[in-house]
């Protein structure tokens, strides 16, 4: 499965449903977009350095996914398909979502907006 930031945080938090689902996933994949997501919110936490080193560990344990130009035509296909059907999503999500194409696999997300996605298979805790 794919992390999102909100599911990323809820594990950092310790919050069960989500640990549970990260601990039972035989792949965990964190997008690189979420990184950076989730450093910009650290960054602003007086937590930031308790949070720095759990995000290392956190990143040697999974795999890392990097946009390609595969995840740009997958990207481009999602932004058709939505704008296509009048709606819309954070541009930031429809690069996460275009990673969960490409690789096949769910999101672990508490956001919604994912479920207009065709194809994406969305988890929550």
């Amino acid at each position: 499965m794919i992390l999102d930031t909100n599911a990323l945080s809820a594990i950092a938090e310790g919050e069960a449903g989500a640990t549970e689902k990260f601990t039972r996933a035989r792949q965990v994949a964190i997008p690189v977009i979420v990184l950076g997501e989730y450093r910009f919110g650290i960054a602003q936490s007086r937590h930031r350095r308790e949070y720095e080193r759990w995000l290392e560990e956190m990143v040697s344990l999974v795999r890392v996914l990097e946009v390609s130009e595969e995840t740009a035509v997958w990207y481009a296909r999602i932004r058709t398909q939505l704008k296509a059907a009048g709606t819309a999503i954070p541009s930031n999500d429809a690069w996460i979502a275009a990673l969960c194409r490409q690789h096949a696999l769910p999101l672990l997300s508490r956001d919604q907006h994912f479920d207009l996605v065709k194809g994406l298979q969305r988890l929550d805790w």
